[in-house]
């Protein structure tokens, strides 16, 4: 059964904005963010008006309502990723901050120098620059996992590198930029044949997928709620529970502690070990109502209607003559199309686009060592959601022909 989209467009109110007067926005970068439904909005609303109170200290009514709306997100959340526990999921800002917990922590305490890290040439910089971090203290060895030319990841050069017996591999399950859905399972079963820890950037992927951390075999899996309908500054770190146990504290405050004298302090049991301090309550509820939303509609819809739109704009957009989409075809990639346009910078193609209220992104997307891979200083990228149309695909081509008719 297909996605209701036109009713699913009624539960984003900043779908009927206007950018100027008769334009209203075409969004098409979620990618970098989603937009939010108001069963989002209307879940931190409630709860700043009638249970707003820190969480786990108080005994009074607003400090258990509280603290109960926040570990039930914690809950559904684990019940949406198929985590086996909640004490799995760790709440964090983002999956940046999600992946340096794990360099700060796990790699600190196991990597030492001469060790091997694997990660892949797509990979955004978030899982990139806290392993730079690391070489320069530790001086472990990084290698990548080349990308072939249609954008998808060298599984044979992969396997040459596991001989090298690296102690962790890092990759992105799904590109921000190609959109290519990468074989985590495999990746994951041969890093562990290997004796490998297998680290996933599930940014892009677990809003548009349905992740499952147990059949994929994750040790740590790192993912946003803002790309996924929640709100901005929480994200969650699933790990496997002995590793997380095994793992020193992320940050020491308030929460993470079980008890503290002044010449020594014992760390709190699990999520609370890593939740150092006051956290993002209500955005936490809102990650909860999101996942409360995505899950409604079905994850397997969501998916089936995104390849529709990306199977549907790649075929538009290969129509018109300049154009140059990257990454894989459709059936490998998720909803995203980069692309450059000959003669014009991404940046001034996203700024024409925009005078139509047309939304894409221009640039490095965060991943530079992948243009640079390319050839290439940026791209235009154009991503796509639960709320995407063929009819804003037609408005992004209809734009880009506008875009060329401006530079002859």
């Amino acid at each position: 059964m297909k996605l209701d989209v036109a009713k699913i467009r009624k539960d984003f109110p900043i779908l009927e904005r206007e950018v100027r007067p008769g334009v209203r926005v075409t969004y098409l970068d979620s990618t970098a963010t989603s937009q939010k439904p108001v069963q989002v909005i209307q879940a931190m609303d409630d709860f700043y008006r009638k249970s707003n109170a820190n969480i786990h200290r108080g005994v009074h009514t607003l400090a258990e309502e509280s603290t109960a709306l926040y570990e039930s997100a914690r809950d559904r959340i684990a019940k949406f990723i198929n985590a086996e526990s909640a004490r799995q999921v760790i709440y964090t800002r983002n999956t940046t901050e999600s992946i340096n917990l794990v360099a700060y922590t796990w790699a600190r305490a196991n990597l030492k120098q001469g060790d091997l890290v694997i990660l892949t040439e797509m990979e955004h910089h978030s899982n990139l620059v806290p392993w730079h971090m690391l070489q320069s203290e530790r001086g472990i060895e990084l290698d990548f996992i080349p990308v072939t030319g249609d954008g998808l990841l060298d599984l044979v050069a992969y396997k040459l590198l596991l001989d090298r017996r690296p102690k962790l591999v890092s990759f992105t399950h799904m590109s921000n930029v190609l959109g290519t859905v990468n074989p985590a399972a495999e990746i994951i079963r041969l890093a562990h044949d290997a004796g490998a820890v297998a680290v996933v950037d599930g940014a892009q992927s677990v809003p548009h997928l349905q992740v499952d951390v147990q059949a994929l075999d994750a040790d740590f899996y790192a993912f946003s709620a803002h790309k996924m309908c929640g709100p901005t500054g929480i994200g969650a770190l699933y790990g496997k529970v002995d590793l997380l146990e095994a793992m020193p504290p992320f940050l020491g405050g308030g929460d993470m502690i079980r008890e503290v004298k002044l010449r020594s302090f014992r760390p709190n049991s699990l999520p609370h070990k890593f939740e150092a301090g006051t956290p993002a309550i209500a955005e936490a509820v809102g990650f909860g109502a999101a996942v409360d939303y995505l899950s409604a509609i079905g994850m397997d819809k969501i998916a089936a209607h995104e390849h529709e739109i990306t199977e549907y704009a790649l075929e538009r957009l290969e129509e018109i003559p300049g154009v140059k989409v990257f990454g894989p075809s459709a059936d490998k990639k998720g909803g995203v199309a980069a692309f450059t346009l000959e003669g014009v910078h991404p940046h001034d193609v996203a700024q024409i686009l925009d005078q139509d209220g047309i939304a894409v992104r221009a640039g490095h997307h965060c991943a530079q060592p992948l243009h640079e891979k390319f050839g290439i200083p940026a791209t235009s990228r154009a991503s796509f959601y639960l709320y995407s149309t063929k009819e804003e695909v037609d408005l992004l081509v209809n734009g880009i022909y506008k875009v060329k008719k401006m530079f002859g």
